[in-house]
């Protein structure tokens, strides 16, 4: 089987990574082989994975795409070549299956956070991500809460921090720089969340109420200790693996899903 994830570095895609592994040696046997590689943020490393994971004669190919229309070409390779490519975390198109958290619901619990924290006035940005469909569903979901409560201002809500620690770090600063007045943030994950609580720290800049998705280890970590970091919207690595990893089986032995999209 091979893997690629949107980045290794990030924790949640590691867990993501470990327990594909897991999953697969309890389905196919302890002999199997699991290839697994970072897109890093990369659309064109991860498609060039794709093409190595083809020539290597993989059964099956699971990704979480760094773009989840732009890899669509990459799939379309792989199935011509007979493997079945499994979308986990992220949707891919043209993918056979697709297992995801409800992202929406998860950028609502992170915003719905802040908006009673904030008592439903306040200023707020938001440290948007890569275009794949997870960061996407999350920023919707925030900013549906959000349209509920008019008295809290979205002052930024479209750049990209990429999903990462140094990202957050970067957005983060320029929009505290630019805007006097912010009393929360919400992050599309956990590592832009604390690269954000760092920009804050290194602008001494207090008060500010953060808020994140996925739930990873170095999150808890962050939400023990003297954070801005207040919550984080859970997600479960090991059953997004072991969906991804069961429907990627049927579709090798040439079975029809009931349901394609979990």
């Amino acid at each position: 089987v091979g893997v690629t994830v949107v980045d290794l570095g990030n924790p949640f895609f590691g867990a993501i990574a470990k327990s594909i592994e897991t999953a697969v040696k309890d389905v196919a046997g302890p002999d199997a082989k699991v290839l697994v590689v970072s897109g890093d943020y990369d659309l064109g490393k991860q498609s060039s994975q794709f093409d190595n994971f083809i020539q290597a004669g993989v059964d099956l190919i699971i990704v979480s795409a760094v773009d989840s229309q732009a890899i669509g070409a990459a799939v379309k390779r792989a199935e011509a070549a007979g493997i079945p490519v499994v979308a986990i975390d992220n949707t891919a198109d043209g993918a056979q299956a697709t297992i995801t958290t409800d992202n929406v619901t998860a950028g609502k619990q992170a915003c719905a956070y802040i908006a009673e924290k904030l008592g439903g006035k306040g200023s707020l940005i938001i440290v948007n991500g890569p275009p794949v469909s997870g960061v996407i569903d999350r920023v919707k979901g925030c900013k549906d809460v959000l349209a509920e409560t008019p008295d809290i201002k979205i002052l930024s809500e479209d750049q990209n921090g990429i999903g990462t620690r140094e990202g957050g770090l970067n957005v983060t600063t320029g929009l505290l720089t630019a805007y006097d007045d912010v009393n929360a943030i919400f992050t599309i994950n956990d590592p832009s969340a604390i690269g954000a609580d760092l920009a804050a720290k290194q602008l001494n800049r207090t008060g500010i109420v953060i808020t994140t998705v996925d739930g990873s280890p170095d999150i808890e970590e962050a939400l023990k200790r003297d954070t801005l970091i207040e919550a984080s919207a859970a997600q479960l690595p090991s059953a997004l693996a072991k969906a991804a990893v069961e429907a990627g089986a049927a579709l090798v032995k040439g079975e029809t899903l009931a349901e394609p999209s979990i």
